[in-house]
């Protein structure tokens, strides 16, 4: 049995992680309602000032829209390859099978300098010129990952017998899938696509190396604190950053739970669960 005392310190070692990872966002977003335009603490006085300079200011609306746009494209072109894939993988079998959903994840788990620099590499050698399409094509390789991985992780929970069944009173491929699969994995597919517009919108290293002259908003930020620059706009961009990222991080966790418990008259029993 677990003494108090290493209670104790667990409770203050998770504490202390927590506080590692969230005290400096909290003090960015602090420090973008701070009137003055010095980082300094205490905070002389509270202001919406500087996200009304943001909302004014030319190169920060147009990044925005482009990583908006970006972001749209992206997870459109992932839903659409990373679902097609999983369906395919779940559905037959053949050589290599196990090869392929390898390949899948390697752009995920590569450092994003790598994937970077080899799509730079291919623009460079094949004559693409760098833009907006170069960097919906880098992002895409990293969405792809995340809806196949909650697509497939669904359908290898929901039981084969719905499928066959389907397939029994006569219903062709098409039709079981439209009617019976896509039904059961659709909260893994928004969930997916939720995550993977999160991932896009503030994706910086692979951005880098395909953006060319095009500035994201991610880059916009990065470009700032490097040049020292505008840092209370900054924080004020950052903290709507962070919003734009944590919804779609929430929406995704509530749309993957949704599928995990299903009521019934005689109490829970499991679904599908949760991708």
């Amino acid at each position: 049995m677990e003494s108090s005392w290493l209670r104790a310190a667990l409770r203050i070692w998770v504490a202390g992680v927590l506080a590692f990872l969230f005290v400096p966002i909290v003090l960015i977003v602090l420090y973008a309602f701070n009137r003055s335009n010095i980082e300094s603490w205490p905070i002389s006085g509270f202001s919406l000032h500087w996200f009304a300079v943001a909302w004014h200011d030319p190169q920060v609306r147009s990044a925005f829209l482009l990583s908006i746009r970006v972001g749209l494209l992206s997870t459109a072109l992932a839903l659409l390859l990373g679902s097609a894939v999983a369906y395919a993988l779940h559905t037959f079998a053949f050589f290599g099978r196990e090869a392929i959903s390898l390949l899948l994840v390697l752009p995920l788990a590569l450092p994003g300098i790598i994937t970077g620099i080899a799509l730079n590499s291919f623009f460079s050698f094949t004559g693409i010129q760098l833009g907006t399409l170069t960097i919906v094509i880098g992002h895409t390789t990293f969405c792809i990952v995340v809806v196949f991985n909650n697509l497939i992780a669904r359908l290898r929970r929901t039981p084969g017998s719905l499928a066959e069944a389907s397939m029994d009173l006569g219903a062709r491929g098409w039709q079981t899938l439209r009617y019976v699969t896509l039904p059961l994995s659709a909260t893994a597919l928004v969930s997916g696509a939720l995550l993977a517009f999160g991932l896009s919108f503030d994706e910086v290293i692979v951005t880098v190396f395909t953006a060319g002259a095009q500035n994201t908003l991610p880059l916009w930020i990065f470009g700032a604190i490097r040049l020292g620059q505008q840092l209370p706009e900054v924080n004020a961009v950052v903290s709507i950053i962070i919003l734009l990222t944590i919804v779609p991080v929430i929406l995704a966790a509530r749309l993957a739970g949704a599928g995990a418990i299903t009521r019934s008259p005689y109490g829970k029993v499991p679904s599908s669960e949760t991708s």
